[in-house]
């Protein structure tokens, strides 16, 4: 290796010097402050992209600054491991989910290390190991004895294709976002987590998070939803059920002219009719094939049907046609919607479709509005009319009196409605934890003792897809006795969703290898809160809000402190490339186009937008390829340098070319001078020295350390160090004091060893240095270095620039005026005219006016 920069050489030595050591192996220590970083852990699908190297390299800057700031650093990794994925391919390679899994596991370790993240990996494991799995089983026994899990019938989003229950952030545009096949309704027993019992708290937490972005906060405040409002009841017509509806408006109750309810809504198959039952029957069925979000779009077709029943408006006595309509959902309020067309959009295209009344109950002051003269809903304010002893009062007054006035007649109440709703977690999938539940004919659902967990998932088994889950069929897991009477029982065979191990995976690399219970205590309070967090912003009203519900139930079990488990929340963009098309073949992979052409047809590649990398679109880089031919570093490198952290980066191989000349310009600042350098302990007496290249270090120094604690400004950062090099190759080395240069080259070595580490420990080796860089601490800027005791200033002479000069900073006006007189450009412009007055302008320029 010698004088040549070889990456692989490089790469390969440091990363056997850190894993022999265990260099960042983490323990805890009372005399540091703690530090935990921590990237959302990767699905073992078996090959590492773009995406992950971006993803783990930010993460991995801060991990390394930290360390080199003093702090005790936990950066963990594991495995994501249970789910439909591994199930998927079984079928597809005849092959057993967990032999899939753990293979990919083993390949994937690999490539993140040749990567050289600064991972403690002695706290490795995968979610689908028994000695993680069995203490969520015994989470959810504690979470069902406190009533925080249950079981219930529902409405579930189903995935025919998948046979397997969608919790309803995964369903995306109507479709599974595994397979992306067709959702539909489908009514079966479940298991929930009941977190809306920390509605409140999940909603309040929000304003105190200021280390999470807003966009993010703000998709958890919407999607959990709270309202106040009143719950007003109708009674149907002949009959002694009742409609509750929730509404934010029951200003508006005159006006409702007809009741809409969702096609799920438990009442549907008692209010219709026998005249109305097929037609009824053929909506339901085509509303249950929508996507319950475009249920909700402004752009949707308001489509419904009429049940044949009627209800009471409690305020008029009115009978009002019930109707299902295609926007209204369970999920929000009550599944029913008092529909006032006057005054709200949707009822009021809805209204106009199906011939319906519309009656104006509230008047804008100083209009005249009538509903034959309406184009669209006024859902503004003003006084009510049309509404009894209650015209001529501000619809916002109306609100709360109208409400107490159906309370003193039991007709409704005041109360908060959420938008968010139980989580249900039962999945009728394989690979997956158990639930740790049995069935008794006598006794009902009994929970496993915890004397007998962990409830294994058994390996031998037939994977199809077919037919559900082969837990269903599997006699011998199925099979056991009551724990309470000893009488034949049967397990449950549903699994859990995949996000119950995501929720609390963070909590459990405070203590890998504990075997009393999840946690240990005093560890977990220690490493947590995680300070900081990174990945996707795709999970803020998934994985993230889950997080924190399920976080906030250890903290209630007695089994952790900390109410929050991300103090700071970084979510990076995605890494894109352009893609290419051919109208005969489709995508193209960058080797079936040359010049433009389709390598197939000979015909013209359309190239399309710059788009996320994804298989489908053949636009992919394979990292194992990028890192083969240029090294680990210049992966990083150009990741990091490339967009800020929280932007999209876009592919460039120039970029990749520059960043890896980049690194060869940096190799070459240190062995070509190598011969001119001072000695280490020389550097140590710098203190007062000035120069230009001095000051340049110490600017770059305090301009990197800025940008990279707490801000994630790495593109500035390193090209900040950029320009320190290019100051090092423009500086006359012979002249520059020995020990200024050592400190220059010293300092990029420092600055830039967060984001190359490989070539960075490597080069302080070759600088004289033992033992890694980390242990030398990050360089600090000493104030006195940044100040500027010469200035360069342009000579003008009338107006134009005719030279520059360098004097002294605190240099006087009679100074500046005599050195810009004396410089020799200058002096052929004055030469033979009458100086008229010199004009000098601190710190920028110096104006000789002459004539003549």
């Amino acid at each position: 290796m010698e004088n040549q920069y070889i990456p692989g050489e490089v790469e390969a030595k440091w990363q056997e010097f850190w894993a022999q050591n265990e260099s960042y192996r983490a323990e805890v220590l009372a005399d540091k402050p703690k530090y935990y970083l921590l990237e959302m852990f990767p699905y073992p699908s078996g090959r590492i992209h773009m995406g992950h190297v971006r993803n783990y390299a930010i993460g991995d800057v801060v991990a390394r600054f930290k360390r080199l700031q003093g702090c005790n650093v936990l950066h963990p990794m594991g495995w994501d491991a249970f789910g439909m994925p591994a199930e998927n391919a079984a079928i597809e390679h005849g092959t057993h989910p967990g032999k899939w899994t753990y293979e990919n596991i083993d390949s994937m370790r690999v490539q993140l290390k040749r990567i050289g993240l600064s991972y403690d990996w002695s706290r490795e494991f995968a979610t689908c190991d028994l000695d993680y799995y069995r203490w969520e089983q015994l989470i959810f026994l504690k979470m069902y004895e406190k009533g925080l899990a249950y079981k219930k019938t529902s409405n579930v989003n189903w995935c025919e294709d998948c046979q397997t229950v969608l919790a309803n952030e995964q369903v995306e545009d109507g479709c599974c976002w595994r397979c992306h096949n067709q959702v539909i309704q489908k009514e079966l027993d479940q298991w929930f987590f009941r977190i809306t019992r920390y509605a409140d708290e999940l909603l309040d937490e929000t304003w105190n998070l200021k280390g999470w972005p807003e966009k993010v906060l703000a998709m958890q405040r919407n999607w959990i939803g709270k309202s106040h409002g009143c719950e007003i009841e109708f009674v149907v017509k002949d009959s002694a059920a009742k409609v509750k509806v929730f509404t934010t408006r029951a200003d508006t109750l005159f006006g409702a002219t007809f009741m809409s309810l969702a096609p799920e809504h438990p009442l549907v198959d008692s209010l219709v009719s026998a005249q109305q039952r097929t037609e009824v029957e053929a909506f339901i069925a085509e509303v249950s094939r929508q996507d319950k979000l475009d249920r909700t779009s402004g752009e949707l077709e308001k489509k419904g049907v009429f049940t044949g029943s009627y209800c009471i408006n409690p305020l008029t006595g009115e009978e009002l046609p019930v109707f299902l309509a295609n926007f209204v959902l369970m999920d929000y309020g009550t599944g029913a919607v008092m529909a006032v067309p006057a005054h709200d959009q949707r009822d009021f295209e809805f209204a106009h479709k199906y011939q319906l009344p519309i009656r104006v109950v509230i008047q804008p002051e100083g209009a005249s509005l009538t509903a034959d003269a309406l184009e669209e809903a006024m859902t503004g304010s003003g006084l009510l009319i049309n509404s009894g002893k209650f015209d001529g009062i501000s619809n916002e007054a109306a609100k709360e009196k109208i409400a107490s006035f159906l309370d003193e007649r039991n007709q409704g109440h005041m109360t908060v409605n959420y938008r968010l709703r139980d989580w249900g977690v039962s999945r009728q999938r394989y690979w997956g934890t158990p639930i740790p539940i049995i069935y008794c004919d006598s006794c009902g659902a009994v929970p496993v003792p915890e004397k007998d967990l962990p409830v294994k998932l058994p390996m031998d088994v037939e994977i199809t897809g077919e037919g559900g889950s082969p837990l269903a069929r599997h006699e011998a897991f199925l099979n056991v006795d009551c724990p309470t009477c000893g009488s034949p029982a049967r397990r449950e065979s549903d699994t859990f969703d995949t996000f119950v191990e995501s929720s609390w995976y963070f909590a459990r690399y405070a203590c890998p290898q504990y075997a009393q219970a999840p946690l240990d205590t005093d560890e977990a309070n220690y490493w947590m809160s995680v300070d900081q967090y990174i990945g996707g912003i795709e999970h803020a009203v998934m994985h993230l809000l889950y997080a924190r519900f399920f976080t906030k139930v250890l903290r209630d079990l007695g089994m952790i402190e900390a109410s929050e488990p991300f103090t700071n929340l970084l979510t990076q963009g995605m890494v894109c490339k352009e893609t290419q098309r051919c109208a005969e073949h489709g995508w193209l992979y960058p080797e079936q186009v040359e010049e433009g052409k389709c390598t197939g047809c000979g015909k013209p590649v359309e190239i399309g937008r710059t788009e996320k990398m994804s298989k489908s679109k053949k636009n992919v880089v394979d990292p194992n390829e990028l890192i083969a031919n240029y090294g680990a570093d210049t992966a990083r490198l150009f990741s990091l340098f490339a967009a800020p952290p929280e932007k999209d980066l876009e592919w460039n191989e120039q970029g990749v070319e520059g960043c890896y000349r980049f690194l060869g310009r940096v190799w070459r600042a240190v062995h070509d001078n190598l011969d001119l350098l001072g000695s280490k302990a020389d550097v140590a007496g710098l203190v007062g020295t000035t120069s230009e290249l001095r000051r340049k270090t110490h600017q770059t120094i305090r301009k990197v350390s800025e940008d990279v604690d707490g801000r994630f400004h790495f593109n500035t950062a390193i090209s900040s160090v950029m320009e320190l090099v290019n100051a090092i190759y423009a500086c006359d080395r012979k002249q520059e004091s020995p020990e200024v240069l050592r400190e220059a080259i010293e300092s990029v070595v420092r600055l830039l060893s967060p984001f190359v580490p490989h070539i960075c420990e490597e080069l302080w080796q070759r600088l004289g240095y033992e033992g890694g860089i980390e242990k030398h601490g990050w360089p600090t800027w000493e104030d006195a270095a940044l100040l500027t005791t010469e200035i360069e200033l342009v000579i003008q002479v009338n107006g134009k620039v005719r030279g520059k000069v360098r004097v002294a900073a605190d240099a006087d006006n009679s100074v500046l005026e005599q050195a810009a007189l004396s410089e020799a450009n200058v002096v052929r412009f004055v030469a033979g005219k009458q100086v008229c007055k010199v004009i000098c302008v601190p710190g920028r320029l110096i104006n000789i006016v002459v004539s003549g």
